[in-house]
């Protein structure tokens, strides 16, 4: 089981990174996805692909960051362009539970304090949802990605083209 914090949140500047963020957690099953405040736009986006494609991921809202990280049962990973190389990861046992902390504003030093692993995803700037996928790619590879969510529609990989069924639809067949 694994968790994400978005730390910190700016409502018209990172909305998009955040539901972003969100999303990608979902795909690889994140069970909850912490923001530090409240946002209704991220939240219904969330809540509205858990409805069509599977119910997969706990939104929880107004969390205390540093309380989280202190009483997490399980390990916490801070991902920044700062910290131990990326094969550091490969420490982790990926069937405990994960807590990985993504920044948005600057991170203050308690993160870095507190956390049990402080993993550069490169170090260049970068971007907070390329630094996740890198993280969750090298922790559980792949096959995660088509896994499937038991929700209303299930997309039918195809060489060309779109094909997304109702599952209603999809048990005709």
């Amino acid at each position: 089981m694994f968790g994400v914090l978005r730390l910190g949140h700016r409502h018209e500047r990172d909305k998009r990174i955040t539901t972003h963020l969100a999303l990608l957690s979902r795909v690889y099953g994140c069970k909850e996805f912490h923001l530090t405040v409240k946002d209704s736009s991220v939240t219904n986006s969330l809540k509205g692909v858990n409805r069509r494609f599977g119910d997969v991921t706990k939104i929880v809202e107004n969390t205390k960051p540093k309380e989280l990280v202190r009483v997490w049962k399980g390990t916490t990973v801070h991902l920044s362009m700062y910290g131990d190389r990326i094969e550091k990861l490969d420490e982790i046992d990926k069937n405990e539970n994960i807590l990985f902390i993504v920044g948005a504003e600057k991170v203050p030093p308690w993160v870095y304090n507190e956390s049990d692993y402080n993993i550069s995803i490169g170090n260049q700037p970068h971007s907070e949802v390329s630094a996740l996928a890198i993280a969750l790619y090298r922790m559980y590879g792949d096959a995660p990605l088509y896994a499937d969510r038991h929700g209303e529609m299930t997309v039918i990989p195809e060489p060309r083209g779109k094909n997304v069924m109702t599952n209603s639809a999809r048990e005709g067949i």
